[in-house]
């Protein structure tokens, strides 16, 4: 507990405040943010706290001396950069290690250390920032890793910086909008972007006509709400009401979401498209990107497709039975994709990554999840997007691009899959490589943080068990992204979460930096394997309609995605052709062809 050293501190600092900071002799202590190893700052008076440190692993004061096992722990615990350096390199190491029991053991491995991060259940929302049965129950509101920074603070983000924070759009300007296109180094292409859009897009439904930290989801996870709805009434409208179908309507003798005419759902578009053009997907703003209708389009077959198998194998059920199990069976397929082909692209790992949820059973892990306003904000990779699209030779800018079905409908969904397979996506990390178009949305993200008051990026790094930056310089060599942060902040302690996970330096080769890694993928494996399908009284032969359905799901692949659905087989990958394929040595375009 700490009484007058504070007021004694505050004075000390007050002289360097720059004119600019708030003087005042209390101070909030849990705005130093004292409490350390995931403790719990608890306020008992104006200058008085006390740090929980139960089940840290750690006690003192501030929860800083380690427990003995803590220190074994953390002497024989490689360092992050270490341990992805170890997971990248070793080619014929890995070739061997993914052909034998080791592949599993490791994966669970992965799937332990990284889901831990992650609290279940969920313990904090934008509300309060303590423990409360709210918290808990309200699945209205985005959860929260950290708590927000306490209302009384000196200074926005705690003690630290300067009493205002930069200008939003003078901050993206600066620092985030893109000089040139910078191609992303492992080889991401615009069919990676825009499966990242419409894969999240089910579960960060951001609210805020209800209030700040709201969202619309009501599943918390992967639950193809983006294909079905969020609503059992959005549903029921697109339904067929036949062979648990979804309705759809033919163009050139092929299968695409039907018009709002024929399912009445609301979509997000301006004005001037007309309702005839208005295509009716699981998710209102899918009308936005001719990459997302794609998408729809092709799990809209999918879907259809799952419906006459099980209907030829079943056919006694009726159309509820057989929509209900086709839904779960798409959200198999779902996570089977994300894990094994779009979270093994991210992350550059030579380990072959597996979809297989009896590697948990055994293991001390809750089934259940929670979507956190910090996951949401992390997931703002606008940077993916180019400044223009390449299609069969044709080169449309995004005026011609955005609201704009009739791209989906002319160039047909092989020509779309091939071309955005082809062309190479932004690199996220490193800052100066937002289009102008989309930066909005980066002000945007930012302007929703301060509201929420999100706590500063370096405390994000100790929660994540990685080590603070100490200055701008180490946080990004580049010297004029560390001036410019210097004269915008002042202090690395202040620097902002979102912007700070944009502009860290990247990791040599790779897609964005250090902190995105390991905070996005407890994230997403405790999101995903935390999936009921995957739970024990689920992952059996029943649940999917028998045998078949459930090789449907064990078998799923982008590739069979695409290549089930459509006339002819184009080349799909999440990254481009002329990139080698990491598990196999081989390129992309000859690693696909036994893939069917």
């Amino acid at each position: 507990m700490r009484r007058s050293f504070w007021a004694l501190l505050l004075l000390l600092w007050e002289p360097a405040c720059r004119g600019d900071e708030v003087a005042s002799v209390s101070v909030n202590p849990c705005c130093y943010f004292p409490c350390q190893h995931r403790s719990v700052c608890v306020r008992y008076s104006e200058d008085k706290y006390e740090c929980d440190c139960t089940r840290t692993g750690y006690y003192g004061e501030n929860c800083t001396v380690p427990e003995l096992w803590t220190r074994v722990r953390e002497f024989i615990r490689p360092s992050p950069d270490a341990t992805h350096y170890i997971l990248t390199h070793f080619r014929l190491l890995w070739d061997i290690i993914n052909h034998t029991f080791l592949r599993g053991f490791l994966m669970r491995l992965v799937l332990t250390v990284r889901s831990n991060l992650i609290p279940s259940p969920p313990t904090y929302n934008s509300k309060y920032s303590y423990i409360s049965w709210e918290s808990y129950y309200n699945l209205s509101y985005y959860t929260r890793i950290l708590p927000p920074v306490p209302k009384d603070c000196p200074s926005p983000l705690g003690i630290k910086g300067k009493a205002g924070l930069p200008d939003p759009e003078l901050l993206v300007e600066r620092l985030l909008k893109r000089r040139k296109f910078r191609p992303d180094p492992q080889g991401s292409n615009l069919m990676f972007a825009f499966f990242a859009q419409h894969f999240t897009h089910q579960f960060f439904k951001t609210y805020n006509r209800m209030g700040l930290g709201y969202t619309k989801a009501l599943a918390h996870g992967v639950d193809a709400g983006h294909i079905y709805g969020d609503s059992l009434e959005r549903q029921l409208d697109l339904r067929l009401n036949k062979d648990g179908k979804l309705k759809y309507q033919l163009i050139n003798g092929e299968i695409y979401p039907p018009s709002v005419f024929d399912a009445p759902v609301k979509m997000s578009y301006p004005p001037n498209v007309p309702p005839e053009r208005q295509m009716a997907i699981g998710q209102e703003v899918f009308g936005l990107l001719p990459g997302l209708g794609m998408y729809a389009t092709l799990w809209l077959r999918e879907h259809n497709r799952v419906c006459d198998i099980l209907k030829v194998e079943h056919p006694t059920w009726d159309d509820e039975q057989l929509f209900q199990t086709a839904r779960l069976i798409i959200i198999g397929e779902t996570i089977k994709i994300v894990i094994e082909e779009y979270v093994q692209h991210l992350s550059g790992y030579l380990l072959q990554l597996k979809f297989d949820p009896p590697l948990l059973f055994n293991t001390h892990f809750q089934y259940g999840n929670r979507i956190s306003l910090e996951f949401s904000q992390l997931y703002h990779w606008h940077p993916l997007m180019p400044d223009s699209f390449l299609i069969n030779g044709d080169e449309l800018s995004y005026k011609q691009f955005l609201f704009n079905t009739s791209v989906l409908t002319h160039y047909g969904i092989e020509k779309l899959v091939d071309a955005f397979s082809r062309q190479p996506a932004g690199q996220i990390g490193g800052g100066h490589n937002i289009n102008a178009v989309v930066t909005n949305v980066a002000v945007g993200a930012i302007k929703e943080s301060r509201e929420l008051r999100v706590q500063p990026f370096n405390e994000y790094r100790k929660r994540f068990n990685l080590k603070p930056y100490k200055s701008f310089r180490e946080f990004n060599d580049n010297e004029e992204i560390a001036t410019v942060l210097e004269e915008l902040y002042g202090d690395i302690d202040a620097l902002e979460f979102y912007p700070g996970l944009l502009l860290e330096k990247t990791r040599e080769g790779a897609i964005f930096g250090e902190s995105m890694v390991e905070m996005g993928a407890p994230f997403s494996l405790k999101g995903l394997m935390g999936n009921p399908i995957c739970s024990p009284d689920y992952w059996k032969p029943s649940t999917f309609g028998g045998k078949i359905g459930f090789d449907i799901v064990n078998t799923a692949t982008l590739k069979k995605l695409v290549c089930l659905n459509t006339r002819t087989c184009p080349y799909v990958a999440f990254r481009v052709p002329s990139m080698t394929h990491p598990q196999s040595g081989k390129n992309d375009d000859k690693a696909q062809t036994d893939e069917l």
